[in-house]
């Protein structure tokens, strides 16, 4: 089988179980500061992010390493996936909906950074995407889940927690530009 569809096939699968993951962990992993808010978890600093941030993290590079791979139409079927997947897993259903709309928009902000970026500078493109897409994702879905009171009081925290998150599986991208020199067509 050819290499980059393995890999690519591998990256899909764990997007899909990143936003299933950060579903599932906001709804039901930390300490629920009171009734209908997001769970947390502590992201260092003495603050606390809701948890889904961990899996966010993780799918920030995911997402890059299948946008290099199969390209950008996988990445926004692996989101529509997810999203569809939390919903059918009793996941609150306007979790589901928020989850899906801020990946997809967070997508169409990567699409905007790390693509033109990544063939001059894989490492500046992944660090730079990831920055914008922790940012980015952190401030519409805790307004479209949660309302804005929730963005002041974590987005900068689960905006970090995303990003060192991110940082830790950078290697994979990385182990991918050896194994595949060049990114996949548009």
């Amino acid at each position: 089988m050819d290499r980059r569809l393995v890999i690519g096939i591998a990256a899909l699968a764990g997007f899909v179980v990143c936003v299933l993951g950060a579903n599932w962990f906001v709804e039901n992993v930390g300490t629920q500061p009171g009734p209908g808010a997001p769970h947390t978890l502590p992201v260092g600093f003495g603050e606390r992010a809701p948890s889904g941030f961990v899996w966010v993290g993780i799918s920030l590079t995911l997402r890059d390493l299948l946008q290099r791979t199969l390209g950008a139409r996988f990445t926004i079927a692996a989101i529509v996936a997810g999203a569809g997947l939390s919903a059918l897993l009793n996941i609150d259903a306007s979790l589901a909906l928020a989850s899906g709309v801020t990946f997809l928009f967070a997508e169409l902000l990567d699409l905007s950074v790390y693509t033109p970026l990544q063939e001059r500078n894989l490492g500046a493109a992944a660090i730079a995407s990831n920055v914008v897409g922790a940012i980015v994702d952190s401030v519409i879905f805790l307004w479209l889940a949660f309302g804005w009171d929730t963005v002041a009081d974590f987005a900068v925290w689960q905006a970090l927690g995303k990003f060192e998150w991110s940082l830790l599986f950078l290697p994979l991208l990385f182990a991918s530009r050896r194994a595949l020199p060049q990114p996949a067509p548009a």
